[in-house]
């Protein structure tokens, strides 16, 4: 064994204790540091350090914990924490990053039945992941990196049903076995292009519906229009939460459309399923369970680490269909596949593990708390910018997310000044709506609270007054 390797194995808990203390002292001070330190040309740190070459010999496990907290760690931005507004962004609670170092410390290929106790405990948390959003037995799940594997993932699965329809196997034959393929959406995140051309449909057959006046929502009518005007089997992709506004599709009109109409449904959910553990909005999520596959993205609202999302299916056959990988040394295909054969992914670390820990650890009751009060800070901000003068919302605060530009002259350029001079306090992404430059502030953090709205609030007056 080399040497220095030799020594680190010898030394290995004072190792592990060490970096414990570095992420002691780095989730100890999220809420003083920068929340975006190393922001343009003025970054605080200076430019990133130049790289290093390759060490031809090793100086261990503590000179490369030295260097990465000189060169690497005040740089990184403090997304873990309360003010990080931007993408939809969660956190890890206490119990998630004790899971997730477990994860790496048992270091499990959780796909195969041959070394099953991994994927039986992926299955656990499934079960509790179905029940916590209201989805019955007929769904079964599988955990993914992200909700952009979780709708390729699901769209793969439309594919192989699309050629069922038709008497062809797009997994066997390739996707032009199909002809012309439509898919039918009011408001898409950006993820279902990206899939639909990972897929060999193309980014062409994602066909935009239009949505009811001054919403993200699709109309039923004009989508019942549309697939009246397609010819053959198609697919619809649902939205239960809109990127720019939450906004949610009538996911039980959608469904009902499959009374007339012959289409798969395909319903993103990555973050407004959430919206299930909150009494007050699970009204919006009513008919998620409707879907034939739907995506749900785990690093955001469930506050476990990167990277975690679920994709739920109620045609697991065709899923396997897709995604079988023969080899003899994998698991078998059988009834009850493996996940070897369920996703893109031959291996895939135990995810589950750090999701099983949080759910384990706070229950239903625990994570409605973190969703209701996001809901609650996501209100507030509105509310605060709503009685500034400088600031113009534009679009109700339906849920988690405020999306709100400058009252006078949104240009782009203005924008991200206003998003630069607040960066060390609080981060919100750019975004466009209807037409309008804008920004938009996503609440997603267990750490969050209204002292954190008020600074967040604060520093976006500041910088407002800043370029103004």
């Amino acid at each position: 064994m080399d040497r220095t390797l030799a020594a680190d194995l010898a030394r290995l808990p004072e190792l592990l204790d060490a970096t414990r203390r570095a992420a002691a002292d780095a989730l100890a001070t999220l809420d003083t540091r920068p929340v975006l330190a190393a922001y343009g040309a003025v970054a605080p740190h200076g430019p990133a350090p130049l790289p290093e070459p390759l060490p031809e010999d090793g100086t261990g496990a503590d000179a490369a914990l030295a260097a990465f907290r000189d060169r690497w760690e005040p740089r990184l931005s403090a997304s873990a924490g309360p003010r990080y507004l931007g993408f939809v962004t969660g956190g890890a609670t206490p119990a998630a990053l004790a899971g997730d170092w477990l994860t790496a410390a048992h270091d499990q290929n959780s796909n195969s039945a041959l070394d099953g106790a991994g994927q039986d405990l992926e299955r656990e948390t499934v079960g509790w992941l179905r029940e916590l959003f209201g989805l019955s037995d007929a769904h079964t799940g599988t955990f993914v990196s992200g909700a952009t594997m979780s709708n390729t993932t699901g769209l793969a699965i439309a594919r192989e049903w699309l050629g069922e329809r038709l008497g062809v196997s797009p997994s066997e034959d390739g996707a032009a076995a199909l002809g012309p393929v439509r898919v039918l959406s009011g408001a898409p995140h950006s993820s279902i292009a990206k899939a639909l051309s990972v897929l060999g449909l193309g980014r062409s057959s994602l066909v935009p519906v239009p949505t009811l006046p001054g919403r993200e929502a699709v109309d039923p009518a004009a989508l019942d229009r549309a697939l009246a005007d397609t010819p053959g089997p198609a697919v619809v992709v649902a939205n239960a939460g809109t990127v720019n506004t939450v906004d949610f599709d009538d996911l039980r009109a959608v469904a009902a459309l499959k009374e007339r109409h012959d289409f798969w449904l395909h319903t993103d959910a990555a973050f407004g399923a959430f919206a299930a553990l909150s009494p007050e909005h699970a009204h919006l999520t009513a008919g998620l369970d409707a879907a034939d596959s739907l995506c749900v993205d785990l690093h955001k609202w469930l506050n476990v680490p990167y990277d975690s999302a679920v994709q739920f299916t109620r045609r697991q056959d065709l899923q396997a269909r897709v995604f079988q990988n023969s080899a003899a040394y994998l698991g078998p295909l059988g009834g009850h596949p493996d996940l070897v054969h369920l996703t893109p992914e031959n291996s895939h670390r135990l995810r589950a593990l750090a999701a099983w820990f949080t759910l384990r650890a706070y229950g239903r009751r625990g994570h409605r708390e973190i969703v209701e009060r996001d809901i609650a800070c996501a209100r507030a901000l509105g509310a605060e910018l709503a009685g500034d003068p400088a600031f113009r919302l534009l679009a109700p605060v339906r849920l988690n997310v405020v999306c709100f530009t400058l009252a006078d002259d949104p240009a782009p350029a203005r924008l991200a000044a206003l998003r630069e001079a607040a960066a060390a306090e609080v981060f919100v992404t750019p975004t466009v709506l209807a037409g309008t430059p804008a920004l938009r502030a996503a609440f997603s953090n267990w750490r969050t609270t209204r002292e954190d709205v008020r600074r967040a609030a604060r520093a976006l007056r500041t910088a407002a007054r800043e370029i103004a």
